[in-house]
């Protein structure tokens, strides 16, 4: 028999209805909440906006409360974080030459070697290419000879088909 019985409800117990009324002041409550949370975030807002003075300190504050989560509660001096900074157009120095990482120097120079292997290749000095022309040397004789012998085979029957022409303009006379 399954755990509670027939009585049904858990663990024994009679289940409880909820009255329309305490439905409707909890909904009540849930709405006056809302509006008490959206009042507060105005007021924050408001206050946000006001002090414009131009303070350090206060961009300061704001910055921390901006934080989300764990990080406006836990200060974190990890030595081996960077900061992102922002370099302005004047600061950057253009003349300089940028200092390629391992793997764009790796890419720009297997570009450069399927070029010039796409060069050779072109020309028919590498392996690939004399290979290829071979194959295609072949291939070209033994079109001309399909060629041949099907013209070869179209002139015999021209010839026999003249020559039972001949036979039949004899037999006919």
């Amino acid at each position: 028999m399954p755990k509670g019985g027939k009585k049904g409800g858990h663990k024994g117990r009679m289940r409880t209805y909820t009255s329309p009324e305490e439905i409707d002041a909890q909904m009540k409550a849930e709405k006056e909440r809302k509006k008490q949370a959206e009042g507060a975030a105005q007021n924050d807002t408001t206050e946000e906006k006001l002090p414009a003075s131009g303070s350090d300190d206060s961009d300061d504050e704001n910055s921390q409360r901006r934080r989300a989560g764990v990080e406006g509660l836990i200060e974190i001096e990890n030595p081996n974080r960077v900061a992102q900074k922002s370099k302005k157009v004047t600061q950057i120095e253009l003349e300089e030459p940028r200092q390629l990482s391992r793997r764009e120097r790796e890419e720009i120079e297997k570009q450069k070697a399927k070029e010039r292997y796409m060069k050779m290749h072109l020309a028919g000095k590498t392996d690939q290419a004399k290979a290829d022309l071979a194959r295609l040397a072949i291939i070209r004789k033994q079109r001309e000879e399909a060629a041949r012998k099907k013209e070869e085979e179209k002139k015999a029957k021209e010839a026999a088909a003249a020559a039972t022409r001949g036979v039949n303009s004899l037999s006919l006379k």
